[in-house]
């Protein structure tokens, strides 16, 4: 009895085994497709035209979720996606970084028209209303809460990934915070090679 039940469990472990392999993805951000490929937001650029990812299908799209008083995250990261641009030459004209307020309270279309592209020319800032602001952080998992300050004021605490999103959509990227302008320079130059 012990012989057939080591037989048939040795007969599973080989089936296991003769699966097909899976292989290291060629990435350095997580992909995410399974969970995010159906992810889309409802905004406004800052010139209050009505935007959703379809309006850059083609390009590599970069979203990043944060705020324009944010002290450091927010900042850096767009510095970060800025030196990407510059790294990628003429590949540039194929890549859409969007900047998504999680303040829509204080980011103004006027201070969204200025923010983003204070780092990069082409980078678009978007925003909505409570509900929309809210509509597309869960879309894409993205978690912000405001924090009181001892001057009154506030600021946001938010998830800091950025989204890497492939010319036809079919595959999503999630780079995290502080991931280096050389990796992300790679895995955009990916993107761009999908068909």
């Amino acid at each position: 009895m012990w012989l057939r039940k080591l037989f048939v469990l040795s007969l599973g472990l080989s089936l296991v085994a003769c699966g097909e392999p899976k292989l290291p993805s060629p990435f350095k951000a997580s992909d995410v497709t399974s969970k995010y490929a159906q992810a889309d937001f409802h905004l406004f650029d800052a010139t209050g035209k009505p935007r959703s990812l379809a309006d850059y299908r083609g390009k590599v799209v970069a979203i990043f979720f944060g705020y324009t008083h944010c002290p450091d995250v927010c900042p850096t990261t767009m510095a970060d996606m800025a030196t990407v641009m510059d790294k990628l030459g003429k590949d540039a004209e194929k890549v859409q970084v969007l900047f998504v307020t999680v303040d829509p309270e204080r980011d103004t279309r006027e201070l969204l028209a200025q923010y983003p592209p204070a780092f990069y020319p082409t980078f678009i800032g978007l925003s909505g209303d409570v509900a929309a602001t809210e509509q597309a952080a869960k879309a894409f998992g993205i978690i912000y809460q405001k924090q009181p300050t001892k001057s009154g004021s506030y600021t946001v605490d938010h998830s800091a990934g950025t989204y890497l999103i492939s010319p036809s959509g079919k595959t999503v990227l999630l780079s995290p915070f502080a991931q280096r302008p050389e990796l992300l320079l790679q895995d955009i130059r990916l993107l761009l090679a999908l068909k």
